[in-house]
């Protein structure tokens, strides 16, 4: 089970996720340093931690590295809900809980994930992902 990413982890890897390509120190530091002054080097170290923890893989390029993630933020949020109603004393209770605090569109997006699993909906890609990525080795 992987541990929730912090909230420097979950801006870099949210950009990871949305631009589904390699990507340097630089490009992720550009984007984020339009919403708030940080330095190269923290951006390096996030994506460095990331690697060792097994959110993302990086390759060499010349001087520097190209960092892809390993799974998706879908794989990502279905982990840390899997893990979250797997603690659960009364799981049933938990999930009625949980299945309260949607909204329609989110109910919607269940039932259309649970004829997928079931086999009722041939296309795969009726569900429309909505992120989350578990590494086989984050967090543990």
């Amino acid at each position: 089970m992987p541990r929730q990413l912090g909230e420097l982890e979950d801006a870099v890897m949210t950009r990871v996720w949305q631009w589904n390509r390699p990507v340097t120190v630089r490009e992720v530091l550009e984007d984020l340093q339009q919403e708030r002054s940080i330095a190269y080097t923290t951006v390096m170290t996030v994506l460095d931690n990331l690697h060792q923890k097994g959110w993302v893989r990086r390759e060499v390029e010349g001087r520097a590295y190209r960092y892809t993630a390993v799974s998706t933020r879908a794989a990502y949020s279905a982990a840390l809900m899997n893990e979250a109603w797997a603690q659960s004393d009364n799981p049933a209770a938990a999930l009625v809980a949980f299945f309260g605090m949607m909204s329609p569109e989110q109910r919607e997006a269940l039932n259309a994930a649970v004829r997928i699993v079931q086999g009722d909906t041939p296309e795969p890609n009726a569900a429309p992902e909505q992120g989350g990525a578990e590494p086989g080795a984050a967090g543990r």
